[in-house]
């Protein structure tokens, strides 16, 4: 059985709607995954380097859940990676700790995916912003990019519309399942 490592990368998972309805969903539905909070374990940003290292030797699948800021992932998530995929450990000559692994991308917009069109008003499909960076991490450090799930339009500015908090529960449930549904193809 693969054993599947989840990391969070959302700032303020509390404050949250999309991100948090996913996790829930998939720590009941995935009891055996580990799951990595990094907003909780490292609120100050000082991530424990060996400790996290640890969980991705472990893992043969890795999961990075996060909602896109700024176009990106959140700033929590570029620090881990910044601190844990370090040369020596993740890439280079003697970097080989994740090869074979394999690395999906999981992630939310607040803005509707009908706006990541070309030439529209965010000028480029998500695919195009958010995959090529993943695409790049796995390929230096010898992972298979096994993939991604996006869901857009979970806007924090919906939350006061009781209709619009129905629809995006919604897309944050289905988003989990269809995460389970790819996690179970590879």
């Amino acid at each position: 059985m693969k054993k599947v490592l989840i990391v969070s990368g959302h700032t303020d998972l509390n404050n949250s709607f999309a991100n948090k309805i996913i996790l829930e969903k998939l720590a009941k539905d995935l009891p055996e995954a580990v799951f990595d909070y990094l907003d909780k374990e490292y609120p100050d940003f000082t991530v424990n380097v060996k400790a996290e290292q640890k969980k991705l030797v472990e893992a043969d699948v890795i999961v990075l859940q996060f909602p896109v800021f700024w176009y990106s992932y959140p700033s929590i998530m570029h620090r881990w990676m910044e601190d844990v995929f370090v040369h020596g450990f993740a890439h280079g000559s003697k970097g080989k700790a994740l090869q074979g692994k394999k690395l999906v991308a999981s992630f939310t917009t607040g803005a509707p995916e009908e706006l990541y069109v070309k030439d529209g008003p965010q000028l480029y499909p998500i695919e195009e912003l958010v995959i090529p960076a993943i695409k790049s991490t796995a390929n230096l450090c010898g992972m298979e990019y096994a993939g991604f799930i996006y869901t857009g339009g979970v806007s924090y500015a919906s939350r006061p519309d009781a209709e619009q908090i129905k629809v995006m529960r919604a897309k944050a449930e289905n988003h989990a399942e269809r995460l389970e549904a790819l996690l179970n193809e590879i």
